[in-house]
């Protein structure tokens, strides 16, 4: 009797302990930041452009391996295949296009693998403390740039941006209660604020 006790009190205690059937425990809930979604997007979404530096490694040929910059036609000049094309290209797009011209004749199933060394820089200016030309790094945002350039002008309008993207005249108002994502070549404008 005392032992069938013991055995339905363990019983009854094992499943609140976590020891016991797993199928019954509860997920844990996803922890996600919506408004840090949009700058690993924009990330991802990265097109190539002129000064760039990319690292082309064909696997098995390293004579047509190396470090290459794109052109200010937006084209790479490669070994054996010449100009690709790559301004405007993600670096996937342009892994493939590589991919492609080298089965053209060149090599059978040739592995690829691409990567950006350096980036193209993008420029701050307004009411920042030092504006300027600054080196891009993978998922800046306006509130890093602002940072780089030694924070806010005691005048600086905090709440709001200016981006004018690289090879455009327009300028997009940014509002700065979200994470706003900038890419290489981007201008930057801190506007002033009224009183």
């Amino acid at each position: 009797m005392r032992l069938s006790a013991l055995s339905i009190l363990l019983v009854a205690i094992l499943p609140m302990s976590g020891c016991g059937d797993t199928a019954q425990t509860t997920p844990q809930a996803e922890i996600t930041n919506p408004q840090i979604a949009p700058v690993a997007a924009a990330t991802e979404s990265y097109r190539l452009g002129a000064g760039d530096k990319m690292r082309v490694i064909v696997f098995g040929e390293p004579e047509l391996s190396g470090e290459f910059f794109v052109d200010d036609g937006g084209s790479v000049d490669m070994p054996l295949i010449g100009d690709v094309a790559a301004g405007g290209q993600t670096v996937a797009d342009f892994e493939k296009v590589v991919i492609s011209r080298l089965s053209n004749g060149y090599l059978r199933d040739p592995k690829v693998s691409i990567e950006v060394l350096n980036y193209r820089p993008f420029f701050i200016i307004g009411e920042v403390k030092n504006g300027g030309e600054f080196p891009y790094k993978g998922g800046l945002t306006v509130q890093d740039a602002v940072a780089i350039a030694g924070g806010y002008s005691y005048r600086a309008n905090v709440n709001v941006a200016y981006i004018r993207r690289a090879g455009s005249d327009a300028e997009i108002k940014v509002e700065l209660t979200q994470r706003a994502a900038i890419f290489p070549g981007d201008n930057v404008r801190i506007p002033e604020r009224f009183f």
